[in-house]
């Protein structure tokens, strides 16, 4: 039996950590990306006897490429679940002491054996009220048959022990930043709808909320799973949604959207504007419908960059784009435009509205990132492109930003989700090599991004060229946790 240890000092009361812990969400917050997903949270919390599911992915950069290539290909084709190449890993808690540990283990799994401790303990010795967590892990590898020394368990052991430190790192940052998140915003929790909430930004931003003593109802297609109370029913090609169960919100979130990133066929040009435009108006009709009653109420709306278009005027003179930037005239910045139109009827009943145009997200569960670690992690990775202009954001900072527009009054518009140090193409592929500890000498020729998206689609989303400004949200009050682009990579990959 092996053990490792992890202590991470707090500067929080151990009441306010433990709480942390004890709402739904904390689980999704501290799954790292390159390790796995989750299929189930815990059905009873912390509670003895509660279970949770999780797919845990290979350790290793070429596992997480082929990991990465296969989720996008569920993603696109939308696959059944059996498809994933994660091992399914079943938790239970066995133990619960409240407000100072809690354990639980691996009923079954590619392990032989797991017992995870969590004990909390106040920090006396800190100027202000601390708390210190320690996590004991207790493990054993699967027994190596027909191998009659130890040297390669030895071997097993010390990678297992680096990549729960990787693990563990990750999920200290994690655990600070929301802390730190939810202690600058003292107030009574609100009622947020989430429309989006299974998808990669909708499931962390849920996380977040919750994690911060919020309750969240979300908005689901299947008339079947919900209730009324925390599950929401509709259906916005057909204009369904009772607008009571949105009486008592104090914000709702509309992250939903058909995925951007196929050929841009007819069709699929049709998909994509419509499940936003649909989806928007219904939504911010029913709030407009609403307002009489006097409360105040916010309306944060999904938007994109790419409202500024592949190749705006302002990109080659080297200044940024700002809100207040002219819309381009391409296929995604007048569905951007249209999108934002939609908020209308929110607007003009005098609800709060905010379109959050995001950039480049950064995240090895989808997006630009996904799609390109498989060629990187076997050494094939290039540049799309050299001079073009990449406005990404981390996750964890898109879906903080989202938080920070639901839940700061003084934030109104259109608001750029991006990182405030854009990259060059060419950096952006040698910062990922150097990350990955792989080359990245060989540029993507303009046919590949061409045969998978058609000439519009590589246009608009391979080779856009787009400079945009942090600035507003900056100056709204939002702290980044990720400025620069090689921390924000190593931060989701795990080479920190």
């Amino acid at each position: 039996m092996a053990i490792f240890e992890y202590t991470t000092y707090l500067p929080h009361p151990r009441k306010t950590v433990f709480g942390w812990f004890e709402r739904p969400g904390a689980l999704p917050r501290l799954t790292a990306p390159f390790l796995g997903t989750i299929r189930q949270e815990p059905d009873k919390g912390l509670a003895v006897g509660s279970r949770a599911v999780l797919g845990i992915g290979v350790p290793g950069t070429v596992a997480t490429g082929l990991r990465a290539a296969a989720q996008s290909a569920a993603q696109t084709l939308d696959l059944p679940g059996w498809a994933s190449t994660e091992i399914p890993w079943h938790a239970k808690h066995i133990s619960l002491n409240p407000g100072r540990d809690f354990t639980d283990i691996m009923e079954s799994g590619p392990l032989a054996r797991w017992e995870h401790q969590h004990f909390f303990e106040d920090d006396n010795k800190s100027p202000q009220p601390g708390t210190i967590m320690r996590d004991v892990v207790e493990f054993e590898l699967p027994v190596l048959h027909k191998v009659p020394w130890r040297v390669p368990n030895r071997l097993a052991e010390d990678a297992m022990r680096h990549q729960l430190n990787q693990v563990f790192r990750y999920r200290e940052r994690m655990l600070r930043a929301d802390l730190e998140f939810h202690a600058g915003r003292v107030g009574a929790p609100l009622t947020i709808a989430v429309a989006g909430a299974s998808g990669l930004i909708g499931t962390q931003l849920c996380a977040l909320l919750t994690g911060g003593g919020h309750r969240v109802k979300r908005l689901v297609r299947n008339r079947s799973a919900a209730d009324g109370n925390d599950r929401i029913f509709w259906d916005p090609e057909h204009g369904v949604l009772d607008r009571e169960d949105l009486r008592d919100v104090d914000a709702v979130v509309n992250l939903a959207g058909h995925t951007i990133g196929g050929r841009f066929t007819q069709r699929t040009k049709h998909e994509i504007r419509n499940s936003r435009i649909l989806s928007t108006d219904l939504l911010a009709r029913s709030m407009a419908s609403l307002a009489q009653d006097g409360r105040q109420r916010s309306f944060i709306v999904a938007s994109a960059i790419g409202i500024y278009g592949a190749d705006p005027y302002t990109a080659s003179a080297g200044s940024e784009l700002d809100e207040n930037s002219k819309p381009g005239s391409d296929f995604l910045a007048e569905v951007c435009e249209a999108w934002e139109r939609a908020c209308d009827p929110a607007r003009e009943a005098g609800v709060r509205v905010v379109n959050v145009r995001t950039g480049l997200v950064q995240s090895p569960a989808g997006g630009m990132l996904q799609r390109m670690l498989p060629l990187f992690a076997v050494g094939l990775g290039g540049r799309l492109g050299s001079e073009a202009w990449q406005s990404w954001i981390g996750l964890d900072d898109v879906v903080g930003i989202y938080a920070h527009a639901a839940l700061t009054d003084t934030v109104s518009g259109p608001l750029n989700a991006v990182a405030p140090q854009p990259v060059q193409a060419k950096e952006y592929a040698q910062v990922l090599g150097k990350v990955l500890r792989r080359p990245a000498a060989i540029p993507v020729p303009a046919f590949g991004p061409r045969l998978l998206l058609g000439k519009e689609g590589a246009e608009e989303l391979a080779f856009a060229d787009q400079r945009v400004s942090s600035q507003k949200v900056s100056e709204s009050g939002y702290k980044f946790r990720n400025v620069d682009l090689e921390s924000a990579l190593r931060h989701v990959l795990g080479r920190c």
